[in-house]
């Protein structure tokens, strides 16, 4: 199922740029984060549990394909688009992000019922060994991202990007790597940001587990999953702002110096994701009904 994911993610990364550590970014690259939920990747279930979670997961599988799926072609139409015409604006690439966030936000909400559940029925090992997997989460992104010289993330943030503009678009010309180069030094220190944000929501949601007994619980949870933002640091507010405008900015400038081969491989790209989700069965099963 994250295979979809993958192919949605890469396509806003290239399309809206907005970049590595940015909320539709990371979301749509997630969503097995979110279907089957990133709890799969830190709980050590029992028998029952995995019983009960794989057959929540198949229902919310099966309403992700039959309800959502469709919009998302919609959207993948309204993207090859901009790009056939040329129409590659910051106020169309806005709509565009929010048309994604709102997405996000309805399989959120249609999957959270499921993870109270799922969480109320943790004992006190399983959450241990929870906080010891966000722990474990947080050092290895801290290493990777935090850990090096600013100058080094810099570098290292431009060439992820080169990389994945690369394979959408095909090779850069040198004034689109300038461009690059200009989008990735503008982010800054931006990943120290994005990880101190991320260990404040991981402690909000451990505390809550902690009394997942009491009534106040599920509006607890609603909102860490749910209404995340509501949730960033300060700080994290302010950098990812500057992580949108400055994506979009750069999406706007290199499409604006696109030749018509890059342009080509764009839309055979788009196709291909378009053709991935026709081909799935759960979405060939609904339409005959």
């Amino acid at each position: 199922m994250s295979r979809w994911f993958k192919h949605i993610a890469a396509l806003l990364i290239c399309t809206l740029a907005l970049g590595a550590c940015s909320r539709v970014g990371l979301a749509y690259r997630n969503l097995d984060v979110i279907i089957p939920w990133t709890l799969g990747d830190y709980l050590d279930m029992n028998g029952e549990q995995k019983g009960w979670f794989n057959e929540r997961l198949q229902e919310h599988l099966s309403w992700h394909c039959t309800t959502q799926l469709p919009g998302y072609l919609d959207w993948l139409d309204r993207l090859q688009t901009m790009v056939e015409t040329n129409q590659v604006t910051d106020e169309a690439l806005q709509a565009r992000t929010v048309e994604a966030k709102n997405a996000i936000a309805e399989t959120a909400r249609e999957i959270t019922p499921s993870a109270i559940e799922l969480l109320q029925g943790l004992d006190d090992k399983q959450v241990a060994e929870m906080n010891d997997a966000f722990a474990k989460d947080l050092r290895k992104r801290q290493q990777d991202y935090v850990k090096p010289p600013l100058a080094e993330q810099i570098k290292e943030r431009g060439e992820r990007m080169e990389k994945r503009l690369n394979d959408w678009l095909g090779p850069l010309s040198p004034t689109q790597k300038q461009r690059v180069l200009a989008w990735t030094n503008a982010l800054g220190d931006q990943n120290t940001q994005w990880i101190a944000n991320r260990e404040h929501w991981q402690k909000q949601f451990s505390a809550a587990v902690a009394q997942r007994k009491s009534p106040e619980f599920p509006q607890r949870i609603e909102t860490l999953l749910i209404n995340r933002e509501s949730l960033w640091t300060a700080d994290y507010r302010k950098a990812y702002a500057n992580t949108e405008a400055q994506g979009r900015a750069m999406a706007v400038d290199l499409m604006a110096e696109s030749t018509p081969q890059q342009r080509k491989r764009l839309l055979k790209k788009i196709e291909g994701v378009r053709k991935d989700f026709n081909d799935l069965k759960c979405l060939r099963a609904a339409r005959q009904h």
